[in-house]
């Protein structure tokens, strides 16, 4: 991971909503938006795909990887726990994440530590405790993974607590997708098959005639989407 972020192969140092990047990266997010390859949550979605190179660009990660493991959960969005360690392995200022894994059932306990790079001290993070995962109600959820996988549940809780304290840049003040799980009810989340037929057919429209059959069906946030693919087939025709 680079100090100096990049996107499209071009440094970035200032915000992705800066006068002097603005209209670059909304071109970035015009064809990202469009690709068929990005999380549901971002394709036709212009507005999503820029907030998700804002936090790229903060971050100093591929806007890819940002969209992979950036999750949207009754609202809140949150980082996968996956994402948090492989982030912290690859900032430069940490050797690889570690874990102290003492105890069996109840009495489990995980410390995530490392060294920083350079120097021998070890620093770790809050210990995490399967009492504390019960006081909590982390494992009383519906479908909690900590009943049935508490070893790489308890893992990732000690991940995110050791990143809040030493690599908040990281984190950004967001939880992670697991916090948000066992501390909000998961509720089933209404997919608009309309919407997602339409932008399938945006996508997969050849001809302009193709294209502005689709225009009657267009839902809200599907305007920019439908606009770069009338661009492209307007160019291809010349």
């Amino acid at each position: 991971m680079e100090n100096t972020p990049t996107i499209e192969n071009q440094q970035v140092t200032e915000s992705a909503f800066s006068l002097q990047t603005f209209e670059h990266a909304q071109r970035v997010a015009k064809m990202l938006a469009s690709s068929s390859l990005i999380p549901k949550a971002y394709q036709g979605n212009i507005q999503n795909v820029m907030v998700a190179l804002e936090m790229a660009n903060r971050i100093g990660a591929s806007p890819l990887m940002v969209m992979q493991n950036l999750h949207i959960i009754q609202g809140n969005i949150s980082w996968s726990s996956t994402f948090i360690i492989s982030a912290i392995n690859s900032c430069g200022r940490f050797e690889p994440l570690r874990f102290d894994l003492t105890g069996e059932g109840d009495r489990m306990k995980c410390i995530a530590w490392t060294n920083e790079k350079g120097k021998m001290e070890r620093i770790e993070g809050p210990a995490v405790t399967m009492t504390m995962a019960k006081q909590e109600g982390w494992i009383d959820k519906n479908g909690s993974k900590w009943k049935t996988m508490p070893e790489l549940m308890i893992r990732y809780r000690a991940a995110a607590f050791f990143g809040r304290l030493y690599a908040p840049e990281i984190l950004m003040g967001m939880q992670t997708m697991e916090e948000v799980i066992d501390i909000d009810p998961v509720q089933t989340v209404h997919v608009d098959k309309e919407a997602e037929r339409v932008v399938l057919m945006i996508q997969d429209a050849k001809t302009l005639d193709e294209l502005k059959a689709v225009e009657p069906h267009l839902k809200d946030g599907q305007l920019d989407l439908y606009t770069v693919k009338k661009d492209e087939l307007t160019v291809n025709k010349r």
